[in-house]
């Protein structure tokens, strides 16, 4: 039985959702947890319908496996801060649809399959694409908050520690009202002495964590968020209650987060149409030795 259709029409709904995705962590820098859900269920039963058909339990038992694995994997990875926890879901998502390679013929679709889950391919073609995006969303930052014309110098100078780290700090962060905080932001450093907010944090039990100061003779603690994850509603919550208290100050600062999903989408477009960037590499490099 040919199984083209329903294969096209996971890649296009995998595609489209992706899109999707993309708009809003660009525009509100947050992926829709209901997005991500509702792909996650289009591909169960897609790959369960698939399974019927073919009387074959290997569409949803790979489908099942995949999603598994692949969110273990990227928990992982965003427990060590690489991505946000709508990332995680977004790939989660897409190993569910998509668990194998595909092949269409009547679209002569025969990307470069991997060892490995096709997930893994759209991980890495995403961390391998997204050094571009990131130059970009920098370059974009910078010129918009005007870095250069306050500061000349650094125009001459760009190519040095100093100037690269002033340009992270003023394009990667800013201060925003207590009352703008959003799930998902992801707070910095934030200095205090009242130890009663060191109580406050540890029973909400969220994705604030307060740590020690070195060094400092003016504050003794500081808190921040301590994953990619950001802000809990619970964290916002404590936080507007604190400033109500007047136990923090009425702005906080903010990294500003670097969309990430717009690589997933890439990632996902060249795993299905082109390949596994790593194979091609690794195909292209043992054929030249």
């Amino acid at each position: 039985m040919n199984f083209d259709i329903i294969f096209l029409i996971q890649i296009v709904v995998t595609i489209f959702f992706s899109i999707i995705a993309s708009v809003y962590d660009i525009k509100r820098n947050i992926i829709l947890n209901n997005l991500n859900y509702a792909l996650l269920i289009f591909g169960l039963i897609s790959n369960l319908i698939l399974s019927l058909i073919s009387n074959n339990i290997k569409f949803i038992l790979a489908s099942f496996i995949s999603m598994l694995v692949t969110y273990c994997i990227t928990y992982m990875l965003w427990k060590l801060n690489m991505w946000g926890g709508g990332d995680v879901k977004l790939f989660t998502a897409i190993a569910t649809v998509i668990p194998l390679g595909i092949n269409i013929d009547f679209l002569n679709i025969f990307p470069k399959l991997s060892v490995y889950p096709f997930s893994f391919s759209v991980i890495i073609n995403s961390i391998l694409v997204s050094f571009p995006f990131l130059v970009i969303f920098l370059a974009h930052l910078t010129f918009r908050n005007k870095i250069f014309n306050r500061n000349i110098d650094f125009l001459v100078n760009i190519i040095n520690l100093r100037s690269l780290k002033y340009i992270f700090d003023s394009t990667l962060n800013k201060s925003i009202p207590i009352s703008d905080l959003t799930e998902g932001m992801i707070v910095n450093d934030f200095y205090f002495n009242d130890e009663h907010i060191i109580d406050l944090i540890n029973e909400v039990d969220g994705n604030l964590k307060v740590y020690k100061t070195r060094g400092s003779d003016e504050f003794r603690y500081y808190f921040k968020s301590c994953s990619a994850g950001g802000l809990t509603d619970k964290d916002m919550s404590l936080l507007k209650i604190m400033n109500a208290q007047d136990f923090i100050s009425d702005s906080i600062s903010i990294k500003i987060s670097f969309p990430f999903t717009p690589a997933i989408l890439l990632g996902l477009l060249i795993a299905l149409f082109y390949g596994d960037l790593m194979m091609l590499f690794a195909k292209n490099f043992y054929l030249v030795i």
